[in-house]
């Protein structure tokens, strides 16, 4: 029955036939699963840690390792992994602290291909879904150290842990761009400079009324997302109200210097030859899209913003988001629009191709519509606004302000030690929300601070729409020599069948496993105590399980890539 309830959380993902583990092979020595968890009720719908322990006892005797990116708790003392884990959180949805690559790169070289080391070495990466955050690093591991493309791990990636129609594995923009700053660093030495860096100006073009714009950085090694800023109505600028056909950088600027603003000097931009284009040519923005079915509407604002204090964030990643807020009576606001987006300055400084020189100033440019979606799904709501800029600058050593700290970063070499990062508390009590990670359309609280921050303008821009946010959808499993596993009881869409069973490692011993007989070690106790497969076995058991899922748990298992599906796709 345990079985069947994860079978319904999974939706089309097929299980490993062996286990009933939500697990594949990305290539013979990396497994990609989603997170375990050791205690109830989570194990009833997740992995269950001691089965997974058994099935890579099993497998691969003593050649495993765990990699773990869960900033809201792997779920499971390292005791029952026997302490073989790594960890490196950051929270979900997001990309990582760049800061991490180098050690994480690292430690996986030295397990799998140190000196002296077995051949037949795994290493076994989760998150939660072991989509996003798993694929992020894989990839990145396959093209750092294996010597892969990008667009070949990529599809590899998704190849393996996808089924056919539910999108691709790794989809969040953030975390694609994220990939490419990977591939560019692996060209380039893999040389990293940490640096401070403030952001000067915000500039807007088409933004909406009620739009709420903040700034956020990484804390606390990456597994917390800060809010360093949020713009009040005081620090914005209104330049004027650009035609929505054309929204060019250009034309922005071209107003600013009419109405004689006070503009911040920077460095040219980093890369002058795409900013001489976009001044000379000026493009038209084509209708997106989207646009027909997120409720876009005309008109908008050419706005800068313009910070009353100084914003410094204490790396080189920097997340910029957008929430509109529409009122509603009684003191409620409705939510209508939620984006962000983050970007590496040191890359978009050009630093890997300057020898770590990175320029010290710089605008990082984005539309609407390449930003990232609510819970790593493609879906903002209403348009919000156009496209941005941000204006930045590196913290310089001699500021006068005890600020301008730089790091330099490289990745270890073979025999030295490689750094690891703290871990979240495993039973869940960091949760690495911070600013931006959570944000979901619909009502919310009004209070009076959030009245300098945003005005709200009417209801009637917003549509309905439907709340499926899950990023598992269509994740499917692999052996590791790429053979899909799709189990019977399973049907062509990915539902389970009234006839599943729990699935057991009995037949372990079958040499058509391939799979030597080993006792694993028995699970220890936990607070919450192990499944009671009695209770599950009737239908007031399964009644009561379902009633203790959290609202959290069960909303993230809606897929993010239903967005990008077509009728009938995966049958």
């Amino acid at each position: 029955m345990a079985s069947i309830l994860r079978q319904i959380v999974a939706g089309p993902r097929s299980p490993h036939p062996e286990t009933g583990l939500d697990m594949c092979y990305v290539t013979e020595n990396i497994i990609a699963t989603s997170g375990p968890s050791s205690t109830y009720p989570k194990r009833a719908y997740r992995n269950p840690t001691d089965v997974l322990v058994k099935f890579l006892d099993e497998k691969h005797g003593t050649n495993w390792s765990i990699w773990e990116f869960r900033a809201e708790g792997t779920g499971y003392p390292d005791s029952e992994v026997y302490g073989r884990i790594r960890h490196y959180p950051w929270p979900d949805h997001h990309p990582p602290p760049f800061a991490l690559i180098p050690n994480m790169m690292a430690s996986m070289r030295d397990w799998l291909k140190g000196p002296d080391v077995p051949k037949d070495r795994v290493v076994v990466v989760h998150c939660k879904a072991g989509k996003g955050r798993s694929g992020t690093v894989a990839c990145s591991y396959l093209i750092s150290e294996e010597g892969w493309t990008k667009d070949d791990a990529l599809s590899r990636f998704t190849l393996r842990r996808m089924r056919s129609g539910f999108g691709e594995g790794v989809s969040i923009p953030s975390q694609l761009r994220w990939i490419g700053y990977v591939d560019r660093w692996t060209k380039h030495r893999k040389l990293y400079v940490e640096r401070q860096v403030e952001v000067l100006e915000v500039h807007v073009w088409g933004l909406r009324e009620g739009v709420k714009v903040g700034v956020n950085g990484y804390i606390d090694e990456g597994k917390t997302i800060k809010s360093f800023h949020t713009f009040k109505r005081s620090e914005r600028i209104l330049v004027d109200s650009i035609s929505q056909t054309d929204g060019s950088s250009a034309n922005f600027l071209v107003s600013n210097a009419e109405k004689k603003l006070p503009v911040l000097e920077t460095a040219p931009n980093p890369n002058p030859e795409i900013h001489a284009a976009s001044t000379e040519n000026p493009p038209k923005r084509p209708a997106s899209p989207a646009e027909s079915h997120t409720g876009s509407e005309n008109g908008g604002s050419a706005v800068i913003f313009r910070p009353s204090s100084r914003i410094i964030l204490p790396s080189n990643d920097i997340d910029i988001d957008f929430e509109r807020r529409n009122k509603a009576a009684y003191g409620w606001a409705m939510v209508t629009s939620v984006a962000h987006v983050w970007f590496n300055t040191f890359f978009e400084g050009r630093g890997p191709e300057n020898h770590g020189d990175a320029a010290t100033s710089g605008v990082f440019e984005i539309d609407w519509d390449a930003m990232d979606g609510i819970r790593g799904s493609p879906r903002k709501g209403i348009r919000a606004l156009d496209r941005l800029a941000l204006v930045w600058r590196a913290v310089v050593d001699d500021d006068g302000l005890g600020q301008g700290s730089t790091r330099v970063i490289m990745e270890p070499q073979v025999g030295e030690p490689v750094p690891e990062a703290h871990a979240a508390d495993w039973k869940g009590a960091h949760h690495g929300i911070g600013a931006a990670l959570g944000k979901n359309l619909g009502l919310r609280t009004s209070s009076p601070a959030s009245a300098s921050i945003s005005k709200a303008s009417s209801l009637a821009s917003i549509r309905s729409a439907k709340m499926e946010d899950n990023p598992e959808l269509g994740v499917r499993s692999h052996g590791p020599n790429g053979e899909e596993h799709i189990p019977h009881g399973i049907d062509a869409l990915g539902r389970p069948s009234i006839t599943v069973s729990e699935p057991s490692l009995q037949h372990a011993g079958n040499p058509k496993a391939g799979i030597p007989e080993v006792q694993s070690p028995r699970q220890t106790a936990q607070d919450d105590g192990p499944i009671d497969s009695s209770g599950l076995s009737s239908t007031l058991g399964i009644t009561e399980s379902l009633k203790k899922l959290s609202a959290e748990d069960l909303s993230d298992e809606r897929s993010a890539e239903v967005q990008n599906s077509k009728p009938g796709a995966g049958v």
